[in-house]
C-alpha cells in the first residue's frame, strides 16, 4: 500500500523489559515492522543505559536520556510495552516515563496518544496496562481503549519453543492496533501530522 509521507505518523515503542529475549520487545519489535504498512514510522527507544531518574543529574543528563527525550518530544504517538511486575508495570518503563515528565511544558506527552500491549501469564500482562493507564492520566496521554493487546508467553501458540512470535491472529490484532492508533492521533492532533511538524 502506498502512504503519502505527509501523513505518517511519527510512533515511539517502549519496551518495559530490558531482557535480551524478551518477548515484549519481540512484539513491540513486530509492530515497528508492520507500521510502515499502515502510515506509520515507528522506533524503539533504547532503555538499557538510561539511569534512574535523579534529579542531581538532570542539568547534566547522560547521552541516552538526551537521545530519549528528543525521541519522545518528536513522536506524535507511542506503543508501550510492558509485562507485569507484581501486579504492575515494571521499573524500567516507570523510569523512561519519569524522565519524560521532566520535559518542559510537558512536551514529550502533553495530548499525544498511546497504545499498550504487554506479554504475561494468566492475566497476559493485563494488571500492568490498567496501572499503566492511572499514570497516563497524569501525563495526559490519551490511551487508546481498543483493541487491547495482551498476548499469553506461555501458550505454546502465541510463541514457539524457540521464543519466537508465530501467532497470525495476535500479529492481525497489533496491526489493527496500530491502525486504530493512527486514526486517533490523526482526530487529536491533525496538525501533528497534516505537515510532518510536530508543535
Amino acid at each position: 500500500m502506498k502512504v503519502d509521507s505527509k501523513n505518517v505518523v511519527k510512533v515511539l515503542g517502549i519496551c518495559g523489559s530490558l531482557r535480551k529475549d524478551s518477548k515484549n520487545m519481540q512484539a513491540l519489535k513486530y509492530m515497528a515492522s508492520a507500521a510502515p504498512g499502515v502510515g506509520m514510522d515507528m522506533e524503539i527507544a533504547d532503555l538499557t543505559e538510561v539511569p534512574f531518574f535523579n534529579a542531581d543529574i538532570e542539568h547534566e543528563k547522560p547521552p541516552a536520556v538526551e537521545k530519549l527525550l528528543q525521541q519522545m518530544i518528536d513522536a506524535d504517538a507511542f506503543v508501550l510495552a510492558t509485562p507485569e511486575y507484581n501486579y504492575s508495570y515494571t521499573p524500567a518503563l516507570k523510569n523512561a516515563l519519569d524522565w519524560g515528565s521532566r520535559i518542559k511544558d510537558n512536551r514529550g506527552f502533553k495530548q499525544k496518544v498511546a497504545s499498550m500491549i504487554s506479554v504475561g501469564g494468566g492475566h497476559k500482562g493485563g494488571r500492568s496496562q490498567y496501572h499503566l493507564r492511572q499514570v497516563s492520566v497524569f501525563l495526559d496521554l490519551f490511551v487508546l481503549n481498543k483493541p487491547e493487546v495482551m498476548l499469553s508467553g506461555f501458550d505454546g501458540i502465541t510463541f514457539n519453543e524457540e521464543g519466537r512470535l508465530v501467532d497470525k491472529a495476535s500479529m492481525d490484532r497489533m496491526v489493527q492496533q496500530l491502525e486504530a492508533l493512527k486514526e486517533l492521533s490523526i482526530k487529536l492532533n491533525p496538525k501533528q501530522v497534516s505537515d510532518g511538524s510536530n508543535p
